[in-house]
């Protein structure tokens, strides 16, 4: 009997945490976030570093811009469900064949998820909840709202947050008034922002802004980031 009713509860759990998690996600496809857990985590980490955020709408955010992000960060964005198959491929069959350390290959679609519903945790449990919310924000928001969260979320700098605090910031423009050069600098950065800087690029982040540059030619992207 005691069985049965632990039984029931677990049933029950996981029923309301899915429906609950299901109506947010819904609900996010339409409203702004502003406030993330990360956002949270380093206001913790460091006090003194004040949280700039300014959401704005994708169609206001320079095409340029969300290629060089997609270039710098997901190549295969426009093509894949949430996670890169090929990648991860790849990274397995280097860490079996040539004994490379088994690094990351998250997508956009799996940033987004962390970076909104994860305290971004070092964990294989975290990594299975992230997984679980990127299949859903794939699926209820797509693609256009998954890029636009993210261009809004993601940091890009000590205490900056989106790519509207971060354009306003670095350039004194809007992210809408950015132009390849600039938005390449901005990518350059994304993998590392609080150790990169696009006013302040060392040799490897020129590089690596030189590479996005040369790259964004050759992706292909969807019909409302061209």
């Amino acid at each position: 009997m005691a069985r049965r009713r632990a039984y029931r509860f677990v049933l029950k759990t996981l029923f309301w945490a899915i429906a609950i998690s299901i109506l947010l996600v819904t609900a996010l496809k339409w409203v702004p976030v502003r406030y993330t857990p990360l956002m949270l985590k380093r206001t913790i980490q460091n006090k003194e570093v004040r949280t700039q955020q300014r959401w704005v709408p994708i169609e206001k955010v320079s095409p340029a811009l969300i290629q060089a992000v997609i270039a710098s960060e997901d190549n295969r964005f426009a093509d894949h469900k949430g996670f890169d198959r090929k990648e991860l491929e790849k990274m397995w069959a280097d860490h079996k064949e040539k004994g490379k350390k088994i690094r990351g290959c998250s997508t956009i679609s799996q940033q987004v998820a962390k970076n909104v519903f994860t305290f971004g945790s070092q964990t294989w449990a975290r990594k299975a909840v992230e997984a679980y919310w990127t299949v859903l924000i794939e699926k209820i928001w797509g693609k256009r709202r998954i890029m636009e969260v993210y261009m809004n979320v993601a940091e890009t700098g000590p205490g900056l947050y989106g790519m509207e605090a971060a354009a306003m910031h670095y350039f004194g423009k809007s992210a809408g008034d950015i132009d390849r050069k600039q938005a390449c600098a901005l990518a350059a950065c994304l993998p590392a922002p609080l150790d990169r800087s696009p006013d302040r690029p060392t040799g490897y982040t020129r590089k690596r802004q030189q590479q996005i540059y040369a790259l964004i030619p050759k992706l292909r992207y969807p019909d409302w980031a061209q």
